[in-house]
């Protein structure tokens, strides 16, 4: 026969165990819910998705300027370029120069667009330049073909000066007559291609570094035509060693 204390010792063990938490099967299926979303690969990692949205605000990333997002660039190409797919996009990679940028995917082409040039996408910076921006690219970029030649592809800035240019652009626009007018024409062109990152900004010493990315702007022989074009509105025919170098 039981007596008061056993009585009251069933009664504490009674209420511990309806105070105890029951296990159920919900909890399983929680975890169970979750693990399929990580696998199969519904959250972009971080530095993928700000990689992503660098290459669609500017267009491009370079590796002495942003070295991390780059290294990200050329390592998760195929993640970058699923995520691009349905915008018709996709990266392309310059690795001997440092330079991971945003093409038009060829699929969009297949399906009856008109390939005008790579940039012509919506969401790409479209190089829209001016015949003078664009005589002023032409330019830039034979003395950055020439850089690479002295130095190698993809070895170090190419830096010039702006008493270089000045010469050179005033043989095919003409001599307006004013130093004054002839420089602030220079830094004007500059300055608009600056915001296409062609170039860098100028610098205390009047001059501008040559991005690479202006081996990819535009195809050779049309800047070399475009040179011709100015040599002839200028009334001079082209030098014997200009028409031998490689735009």
């Amino acid at each position: 026969m039981s007596d008061y204390f056993d009585r009251l010792t069933r009664q504490a063990d009674n209420e511990q165990a309806t105070e105890e938490p029951q296990q159920t099967s919900e909890a399983p299926d929680d975890a169970d819910q979750q693990r399929p979303l990580t696998e199969a690969g519904h959250y972009t990692p971080a530095n993928v998705k700000a990689t992503t949205q660098e290459l669609l605000k500017y267009g491009l990333l370079e590796a002495d300027r942003k070295p991390n997002l780059y290294q990200v660039a050329i390592t998760q190409t195929a993640a970058i370029d699923q995520i691009l797919e349905p915008l018709d996009l996709r990266l392309k990679v310059d690795d001997v120069r440092g330079l991971a940028f945003l093409v038009v995917s060829e699929q969009l082409f297949t399906e009856g667009e008109e390939k005008d040039d790579e940039w012509s996408h919506p969401l790409v910076r479209r190089q829209r330049l001016t015949m003078e921006q664009s005589l002023l690219v032409a330019i830039l970029r034979q003395h950055f073909i020439a850089h690479e030649q002295e130095a190698g592809i993809g070895a170090g800035e190419a830096t010039v000066e702006l008493d270089e240019l000045l010469p050179q652009l005033q043989l095919y626009l003409g001599d307006t007559g004013s130093d004054t007018r002839d420089q602030k024409r220079l830094r004007s062109l500059l300055d608009n291609l600056k915001n296409h990152g062609i170039v860098s900004d100028i610098d205390g010493n009047d001059q501008v570094v040559i991005r690479p990315i202006i081996t990819h702007l535009a195809n050779p022989e049309n800047l070399q035509n475009l040179l011709h074009h100015f040599r002839r509105m200028a009334g001079q025919s082209a030098p014997e060693e200009a028409d031998g170098e490689d735009l």
